[in-house]
């Protein structure tokens, strides 16, 4: 099965400007694209901006709002995936969300942030209460988490057990906590044996800086692509083959004992 190309967008984009993210999104799919890229994922609340006090829920849509479509066009004019991380609007309550659209335009697959950071979030956010959610692309079983859940290793170890192979993380990872960027998320990807793409938002931004070092991390723990701290598009591959291989290499999932962890829970 050949490596699914991965294109990892970060940028801040123009915040509360939906239209000129949308504008963008579609210039970096473009640009994924031409790389030979299957797949672009972008930041934590790339459609909106993160820094943005009340018009977060101003601009929150449906997951299959107007933004959607907009994005699924782009999905098919360059042929590529997209995840976009936005404000999702049900009824009265907000939610930071991710979603993965396919290369046809179809909505894959949308995740609620469950572990919200900070007052910021809190205020503005309902968590979500679904743990694992995934979608094939590619030949490849993708996740969807973003920022913070990371930081939780129930969290990834739960998709680990679920057989995502590549999990998307969109972030708004700021100073001084860049050591999850940079140790972290790599220690995530070996121990739970998958690929991690870590997409992070860039520079200052309200009373935040944003620290990029948005990172593509293997299942041996080692970066395939590490951005700097600047806008950047970045590309790591995803391959299954070396994935089978370094699973079938590494126990940690075969030797857990979960009889030993029911206090846990």
């Amino acid at each position: 099965m050949p490596a699914l190309r991965t294109a990892l967008l970060q940028s801040s984009g123009q915040l509360a400007s939906v239209a000129e993210n949308l504008t963008a999104l579609d210039e970096a799919a473009g640009r994924a694209a031409a790389a030979g890229a299957g797949l672009l994922a972008a930041p934590e609340l790339f459609l909106t901006g993160y820094a943005i006090g009340d018009d977060i829920a101003r601009l929150a849509e449906p997951a299959d709002g107007a933004s959607a479509q907009a994005i699924a066009e782009i999905a098919v004019r360059h042929r590529v995936g997209v995840a976009y991380g936005y404000p999702e609007r049900e009824g009265e309550a907000v939610f930071n969300s991710v979603q993965l659209i396919g290369p046809d335009g179809s909505r894959l697959a949308n995740y609620r942030k469950t572990h919200l950071f900070g007052c910021f979030e809190r205020d503005s956010f309902t968590p979500g209460e679904q743990a694992v959610v995934q979608a094939e692309l590619g030949g490849v079983r993708v996740g969807l988490m973003i920022c913070y859940d990371v930081e939780f290793p129930e969290n990834v170890r739960a998709h680990a057990l679920a057989g995502t192979d590549l999990l998307i993380v969109p972030t708004a990872q700021m100073h001084p906590f860049q050591f999850v960027a940079e140790s972290v998320v790599p220690v995530r990807a070996f121990e739970n044996q998958m690929y991690v793409a870590y997409i992070n938002r860039v520079g200052p931004e309200g009373e935040f800086e944003f620290v990029g070092l948005s990172t593509l991390a293997g299942p041996d723990g080692v970066a395939r692509a590490r951005a700097g701290r600047g806008e950047e598009l970045v590309f790591g591959d995803v391959d299954p083959q070396f994935l089978s291989a370094s699973r079938a290499n590494n126990p940690y999932l075969r030797d857990r004992r979960p009889g030993l962890y029911a206090s846990l829970v």
